[in-house]
């Protein structure tokens, strides 16, 4: 069973020397790699003992990349810490059905030939 590392225990290893970070909720000690990083050492910098997440996946990282990681694995992001996804509100649904109706009135006018008169 892997560790759980809270995001407190995370948020103090932020400097060049103690570096972890959170990448889809787990956490990695990437002070060696800091060095070697194809992306300069204040790549990881900003990202030091905090979710990294976000910028991970915007770089667009290789398989390769993710191969790398693998070897820094420390352990999980404890369960206490992991953001939920936000549930679909009710507005949304309400948007989303009203623009489908919308859609199918504009089609059934356009068959209809009801556009505008030339």
């Amino acid at each position: 069973m892997a560790k759980e590392i809270s995001l407190a225990t995370v948020k103090e290893h932020n400097k060049s020397d103690d570096l972890w970070i959170v990448i889809e909720n787990k956490v990695y000690d990437v002070t060696k790699f800091r060095s070697e990083h194809p992306g300069g050492e204040d790549t990881l910098d900003d990202v030091a003992g905090r979710d990294g997440t976000k910028e991970f996946i915007e770089v667009g990282h290789s398989l390769e990349a993710r191969e790398i990681l693998k070897k820094f694995y420390i352990g999980d992001l404890a369960a206490a810490d992991i953001k939920k996804k936000s549930p679909v509100r009710c507005a949304h649904v309400g948007l989303a059905l009203g623009a489908i109706i919308l859609g199918f009135a504009l089609i059934y006018v356009i068959k209809r030939g009801g556009g505008p008169k030339q």
